[in-house]
């Protein structure tokens, strides 16, 4: 358990380049970790859990929840839209938790602007053609929109460059990559608890 001031970090990177999985296998290195749940418009899929992998509302509740000011940040992804609730991250940080957020590129940008010391992860393929295999084996067999998909990956992992890290996720290494990101989380409490002795 880290005992230094709470981190807000962001995880990001294209469709299917394997973030939740990482993300699951982060849950096991600390328990100091507050996993931020989405919320989005979208269908359940069938191997999804409400309330664990999303929570998942009406675009009418989406809508009502921009217009209270409920979201730190929100996107409208393929069709649907996704927010990070403010309250869920400023009760978790205040509590002394790590707090991780998984968003798009677009989320990761907005969230810069609100916390500028945002330790910010991009999670990068080993190649194109490794994420297209993943979208084909997640289902998305639609010609246009695996086009669609890859398309966007290519101008996603252009901005890696605006990410403090990037760390490549190699086929088959999920768990030294999730060590790595780990590791990196370590590397800034070490930093900050150096910078204030």
């Amino acid at each position: 358990m880290r005992l230094n001031k709470p981190l807000l970090i962001v995880i990001s990177g294209p469709s299917a380049v394997g973030k939740d999985v990482l993300i699951d296998l982060l849950k096991t290195y600390d328990s100091n970790y507050h996993f931020v749940i989405t919320t989005t418009t979208r269908k359940i899929r069938k191997d999804e859990k409400e309330g664990i992998n999303h929570f998942f509302i009406s675009v009418e509740k989406f809508n009502k929840r921009i217009k209270d000011g409920k979201f730190l940040e929100w996107a409208k992804v393929y069709g649907n839209y996704y927010g990070v609730e403010k309250k869920q991250v400023e009760i978790a940080l205040e509590e002394g938790k790590d707090v991780i957020i998984r968003v798009d590129v677009q989320g990761a940008e907005r969230i810069r602007q609100i916390y500028e010391d945002s330790l910010q992860i991009f999670i990068l393929p080993p190649n194109i053609n490794i994420l297209k295999q993943h979208l084909i084996i997640r289902g998305v067999n639609d010609p246009s929109d695996m086009n669609l998909r890859l398309k966007k990956a290519k101008e996603e992992i252009d901005k890696a460059i605006d990410f403090k890290y990037s760390v490549i996720n190699y086929e088959n290494k999920l768990v030294e990559t999730a060590k790595k990101i780990n590791e990196i989380i370590d590397k800034e409490h070490k930093y900050i608890k150096d910078s204030l002795s």
